[in-house]
């Protein structure tokens, strides 16, 4: 007991804090239950997989039997589960109802779910990031904010799982944010709208421009050529900063997959047939908006005008949760240091990244890892499965075979 009467807590005794009940955060918990280890799911959306939810509509490019985590599929199994179709590539919706939906609801994972918890800030408890003495030897504490307001508690070790989808790049090609970008976001959506769906008014019979070279830019190209089979009055400018669409269309070095996959395939048909316009060689540097429509202005000062503008431009990591501890990033991909090298998209596609694990998602801090899409950075190389390793691994040095008798409390600080 301490001196103002308050019950001591040993750190390890605390629970393991997972950020993020999507299905790296949820492949973590699974791993965790295997040993007994106390941990807490901290979800700042309404249920899981709420990133995912905002794609549902959209099929994923692998298979089911590679996008699910194998100590999940053991607690299913058990609790009666019937697994879908190996071969089969489900959709977001899909994969959302038929395994994150599960996997979440089983008793053993269920109850240590807190949803509308959204983490603000991470240090550790008593110390700022300056001090080093006995630093590996306090508790994190964590910044929770929730409906009720703000709460603090304390967790023997970190993981942050909480991914990327929301915090896009822009479409500035420089990589910032600007007053007219800002301006102009009546006729911009980043990420995968659905455009066959509940925003279909916004694209139909227009011009969109699909700005963006990756699987998000292409599922986004292959919905709008659907508005084209009954309404030509629908145009579809594909923009890229590339030379050429060569090699996504017919497929070199880290393209060739892409293209010989069946998205590169509909793809090649669609430029063939003048479905899609390719504009190359087009960097982003001014967007002005004006009543109806949008202007983009490349570097070279060329205008391209259209109604609406899909900024598939990818993802970036939100480092301000963990500015108190210390972090290490590789400052070109903003991927966790030990991993830029082995996801560079630079080198690399989703299916060359080589095996990683515990080593080179250290950090100086002690028992604080990000894993999943968010270790990343904003290399869009990352598979599931990569994920559901890098929890395994994680999981099997927290483990170390020992096993918690009882459920560790959550140490609630204020």
């Amino acid at each position: 007991m301490t001196a103002d009467g308050r019950i001591a807590v040993r750190p390890d005794d605390l629970p393991i804090a997972i950020i993020g009940a999507g299905p790296i955060g949820l492949a973590m918990a699974a791993h965790l239950v295997d040993c007994g280890r106390s941990f807490i799911i901290l979800e700042a959306g309404p249920e899981a997989g709420h990133a995912i939810r905002q794609w549902q509509h959209v099929r994923l490019f692998t298979e089911w039997e590679s996008n699910i985590d194998k100590d999940a599929e053991r607690l299913l199994l058990c609790a009666g589960w019937q697994p879908p179709a190996g071969a089969a590539m489900p959709t977001g919706g899909e994969f959302l109802r038929d395994y994150l939906a599960p996997l979440s609801a089983l008793p053993k994972i269920q109850p240590h779910l807190r949803f509308g918890s959204r983490v603000t800030a991470l240090t550790r408890s008593g110390l700022d990031k300056v001090r080093t003495a006995k630093r590996g030897e306090r508790p994190f504490l964590l910044q929770i904010r929730t409906a009720d307001g703000e709460r603090l508690i304390e967790a023997r070790a970190v993981i942050d799982a909480s991914g990327t989808w929301f915090t896009n790049n822009p479409l500035h090609s420089s990589g910032i944010w600007t007053a007219p970008e800002l301006a102009a976001a009546g006729h911009i959506r980043y990420g995968l709208p659905n455009v066959l769906g509940s925003e279909r008014q916004r694209y139909a019979g227009r011009t969109t421009a699909v700005v963006g070279s990756g699987y998000s830019a292409i599922n986004v190209i292959l919905d709008l050529a659907e508005f084209r089979a009954s309404q030509h009055e629908t145009r579809i400018k594909w923009v890229v900063r590339r030379d050429s669409v060569d090699s996504v269309l017919n497929g070199t070095g880290r393209d060739l997959l892409l293209a010989q996959g069946w998205l590169g395939q509909r793809l090649r048909a669609l430029v063939a047939r003048g479905d899609v316009e390719a504009v190359t060689s087009f960097r982003v540097s001014d967007i002005e908006a004006a009543p109806g429509h949008v202007v983009l202005t490349d570097t070279t000062g060329i205008s391209l005008a259209v109604n609406m503008v899909v900024a598939a431009t990818g993802f970036r990591p939100d480092f301000s949760l963990f500015r108190e501890l210390r972090v290490d990033i590789e400052p070109a991909s903003e991927a966790v240091r030990g991993l830029g090298a082995l996801v560079d998209p630079n080198l690399h596609s989703c299916y060359t990244v080589p095996i990683h694990g515990l080593a080179e998602l250290s950090h100086a801090e002690p028992d604080f890892y990000v894993i999943g899409m968010k270790s990343y950075g904003r290399a869009p190389t990352f598979l599931l499965k990569t994920g559901y390793e890098q929890a395994r691994a994680i999981a099997s040095a927290f483990c170390g075979g020992a096993t918690l008798e009882r459920p560790a409390p959550v140490r609630a600080v204020q």
